[in-house]
């Protein structure tokens, strides 16, 4: 029997019931009513190639179940058979209530009893496929990161029933906002269903970020009460209005942790084969979470594979982001850009035009892995982020790296035509954009771990005052550092990420680990968002998309790409001279115009004057005849051939054709 064959396929008069295990000595369907009470028990039948199998008539779209396993019981050795223990179908698509963490799931065999009143059951459903669209995101565009529950939960205009679902991204008020910032492509932080890590109940504390999956394809009861429909109907409605949507996935561990965990799905089904062993029979934790999937192993890449298909045939979704993502490629001799998983994805005909996103780095050996997933994969770029944050914190020699980083990171991607750089500066996990410029340290203590947890360093800093300050002057000098960072992003050549309320500055409190805060640290406030800040963020994303210049991720070269001759690139001191030797190598420099070539139409340039000194300073801008610059972000600006930039600001200036007597630009 295939692979796809495998869950629950119902038809006119039953349904077809598959699991897999290579070890299981035997596994039973459990059939449960409305009430949640185990109503039949039957015993499948095990083909040679361990696929357990079992065809009940009367049984319909609807019907709840669940399996038992039973086997050998040798957790040591990577044995945890125990028929105790029910177990979610690894390709259900649906669950009828969430997970909730218990003790008694985590009981060895023998001494906790019977799970079932404890595990959501997997649902029978009918699924029906949409035909295949291409993606709409293109790389080049904006990505914004978007948690579901804590972007809808505090929205004014977002009814009380939709908040905290997918339902609220089809608000007009929601769509109208995204539209406004010119957002590409939102990427879903995870909605498939997930469970708490165990120390967190006993903390009053959830998981509110996602990442600690246990079934792949069944969706987040509370966040799509409806399962995949709800997601289909966010899709097409972003979709209508031109917005792509990619899903942020989790393949390199489940909830089920380590060995003190709870047994839910594949630990209790074949643990050795879903999950990365050691020699001596341990858990391998390549993740930080206590387990590791054994993606190179064909069982497991089968339903990564199949998870991925089922949401682009039955939510229509442009691509897929993937958290810890060497674990995709890593097999006992390492990493590998072409592990048969990842060369899979490539070459799948339902994935193969899908946008892929890498996290390339996790904490196993051999970890870091920037720059070598490989086309068509797009990465997270760190590099980016904390040169960025370096240059305008004020370090020293960061002028030349701030220029490889606008220019799209070749370091990063070096060989290839164009850059694969997904460029941020502040992300779901770290501080927010508007922490990065009100604290130097973080401030974890709202996760129960003693501030223990998170990154200790944040390359960020806080104009002496730790926290909020009511000093005009220092909120001053923060409001425009934040605008400085957005310019630099919307400069920035390659794919470029923003999270959710950054662009109105959200703030959680020097938090920067809020996985387990649902609450109003992490819940957006959009009733007290900088509207300023926002119109801003507005206005550099239509410049990036009026400009082919800004969006293009070819390698810029400073050589000429167009007939008018002109360079692609030029990098210009503020005086106006060309950067040489010792201006790149000038630790003291804080200063760079990036003057791109043919940035729009009539063969205009577009010049990037960054001061990063916290001194003022005359730009001289490049002048040619039968053109004239003006500011690109205020028509109303005079036009002129130098422009004074205030401290720790960028501008960004325009030049636009002279009308043949001389006059006004035309």
């Amino acid at each position: 029997m295939a692979p796809a064959t495998l869950g629950a396929r119902p038809d006119k008069s039953g349904t077809e019931f598959a699991v897999w295990s290579s070890r299981a000595g035997k596994i039973e369907l459990c059939l449960f009513d409305a009430a949640d009470q185990e109503v039949e028990r039957l015993p499948m039948v095990r083909g040679e190639d361990g696929i357990f199998q079992i065809y009940v008539k009367g049984v319909s779209a609807g019907s709840r179940y669940g399996y038992r396993a039973d086997g050998d019981y040798d957790p040591a050795r990577g044995f945890w058979f125990d028929p105790d223990k029910l177990l979610v179908d690894p390709y259900a698509v649906a669950i009828d209530r969430p997970y909730v963490y218990d003790a008694k799931l985590g009981a060895r065999r023998g001494e906790g009893g019977d799970t079932a009143s404890l595990v959501p059951k997997a649902v029978v459903t009918a699924l029906s496929g949409a035909p295949s669209v291409p993606p709409l995101f293109q790389p080049g565009g904006l990505i914004y990161e978007l948690p579901v529950r804590a972007f809808s939960m505090r929205h004014p205009d977002i009814p009380d029933n939709d908040r905290g679902t997918l339902r609220a991204l089809t608000n007009p008020a929601v769509i109208d906002h995204l539209k406004k910032i010119g957002v590409s492509a939102v990427e879903l932080m995870p909605v498939t269903a997930k469970i708490d890590e165990r120390h967190l109940p006993p903390l009053g504390l959830t998981n509110a970020w996602g990442y600690n999956p246990v079934t792949f394809m069944a969706l987040d009861p509370h966040l799509a009460p409806a399962g995949i429909a709800d997601l289909r109907a966010a899709t097409d409605t972003l979709r209508k209005a031109g917005i792509g949507v990619i899903l942020d996935l989790v393949f390199n561990h489940t909830g089920e942790s380590d060995d003190h965990g709870p047994t839910l799905s594949l630990r209790g089904l074949d643990s050795l084969a879903y999950y990365r062993h050691g020699p001596d029979g341990r858990l391998i934790n390549d993740t930080g979470t206590g387990n590791t999937l054994a993606c190179d192993h064909p069982e497991v890449r089968d339903l990564v594979l199949a998870s991925l298909r089922h949401f682009v045939r039955h939510a229509g979704v442009d691509g897929f982001r993937f958290d810890l993502a060497p674990v995709l490629g890593r097999d006992d001799n390492g990493f590998a850009p072409n592990a048969q998983l990842l060369a899979a994805m490539r070459a799948d005909p339902v994935l193969s035009d899908r946008i892929l996103i890498a996290e390339p780095w996790d904490i196993g050996p051999g970890g870091y892995q920037l720059g070598r997933f490989g086309s068509p994969f797009l990465e997270w770029n760190d590099k980016y982020r904390d040169d960025v944050r370096r240059f305008w914190r004020g370090d020293a020699g960061l002028v030349g790296r701030l220029a490889t980083r606008l220019a799209g990171s070749s370091d990063v991607f070096a060989g290839e035509a164009q850059t694969r750089s997904v460029n941020f500066i502040a992300a779901h996990d770290g501080m927010t954009l508007a922490d990065l410029v009100r604290y130097e340290k973080k401030h974890n203590q709202a996760n129960g771990e003693a501030n223990r947890d998170g990154h200790d360093e944040n390359l960020s800093w806080n104009f002496g005052v730790e926290g909020e300050s009511a000093e005009p002057r220092i909120a001053a000098r923060r409001a425009g550092d934040q605008r400085a960072l957005l310019a630099t992003l919307f400069a920035s050549r390659g794919t470029i990420m923003l999270t959710a309320g950054d662009e109105f500055g959200r703030s959680q409190g020097g938090n920067n680990n809020a996985y387990a805060q649902d609450n109003d640290l992490t819940w957006l406030d959009w009733r007290r968002r900088d509207q300023t800040l926002e119109a801003y963020v507005a206005a550099l994303s239509a410049l990036r998309r009026d400009l082919p210049a800004l969006r293009d991720t070819v390698f810029l070269t400073g050589q000429p790409r167009s007939g008018d001759g002109l360079p692609d690139v030029v990098w210009m001191t503020e005086t106006g001279l060309p950067m040489d030797e010792a201006a790149w190598n000038d630790p003291s420099r804080h200063r760079l115009t990036m003057v791109l070539g043919s940035a729009g139409v009539d063969g205009c340039r577009l010049a990037v004057l960054v001061n990063g000194d916290r001194r003022s300073s005359t730009f001289v801008l490049p002048l040619r005849d039968g053109y004239r610059w003006f500011d690109a972000l205020d028509p109303t600006a005079p036009a002129e051939a130098w422009r004074l930039i205030e401290g720790r600001a960028v501008c960004l200036m325009i030049e636009r054709v002279l009308s043949e007597d001389g006059g006004e630009p035309r």
